[in-house]
């Protein structure tokens, strides 16, 4: 990448744009919006054996925070990504005054601030609908919530230089989904599982991030979120020098 600066103006500029192109396609829109409910409502059901209305409801919200995070950001920004590319889109917007930093997060842009408004939603709404109190911890569940759209963000991007079309965003997608849903405790605690795995799975990229998530609507602190600290910030510095040196800027042939 050309520099690391970014110029709000700029940035908001791309990311009108990128929201009128989404906007437009009205399946992205659709599982955006609608697929994380969705979700969330198989999370509440998977969990309704457990014991503790308040510890399901946390459960379920945390699960449903991290069900937001993987379906709305990265799965719908890694097809906006490859549409881009493929359409010429980000070949263009580089021969402009734009750097590439605010090409990509211009683009990723209003995915973010769906998926913030949609957690806004669910930590507000859920809360009261399964009598559930709200976050304990509010401000690190905001910085959670914002090192996950980072990470994510730079996942994606990554991803979308595997991702030959579109069409084949789900396939490119499913290896990181699988891995949050079933290592990073979405819907089954890390620490039900047999310990080596556990340790093995407190490695994966959003474990750390959904660590925190959990820690913020819990208030709990302790060393356990210094690990999951770094395990993020690990990621993300992991994340972007990939980025920088293999993210496709040309049509794949």
């Amino acid at each position: 990448m050309n520099t690391l600066t970014l110029n709000p103006g700029r940035l908001a500029a791309l990311g009108r744009s990128e929201l009128t192109l989404l906007v437009r396609n009205r399946a992205a829109v659709a599982l955006a919006v609608l697929m994380p409910l969705l979700m969330v409502f198989v999370l509440r059901s998977s969990l309704s054996g457990a014991e503790g209305a308040e510890a399901v409801g946390e459960a379920t919200l945390t699960g449903g925070t991290g069900m937001v995070l993987i379906l709305v950001v990265h799965m719908n920004l890694v097809s906006a990504y490859v549409a881009r590319r493929e359409e010429l889109v980000l070949k263009r917007l580089r021969t402009g005054e734009a750097n590439d930093l605010e090409i990509l997060a211009g683009t990723a842009l209003p995915a973010a601030a769906l998926a913030l408004g949609q957690i806004a939603v669910l930590a507000v709404a859920g809360a009261a609908a399964l009598n559930v109190r709200m976050p304990r911890n509010p401000l690190l569940l905001v910085a959670a919530v914002l090192a996950g759209i980072v990470l994510l963000a730079g996942l994606s991007a990554l991803t979308s230089s595997l991702t030959r079309t579109v069409e084949t965003a789900g396939l490119t997608t499913l290896p990181l989904f699988l891995a949050t849903v079933l290592g990073s405790g979405l819907f089954v605690p890390a620490d039900s599982l047999p310990d080596p795995v556990a340790r093995l799975c407190e490695l994966l990229p959003m474990s750390g991030v959904m660590t925190l998530v959990r820690a913020g609507w819990s208030g709990a602190g302790d060393a356990d979120l210094v690990g999951a600290a770094l395990v993020t910030l690990a990621w993300t510095v992991n994340t972007v020098f990939a980025v920088q040196r293999w993210f496709r800027w040309e049509p794949r042939r």
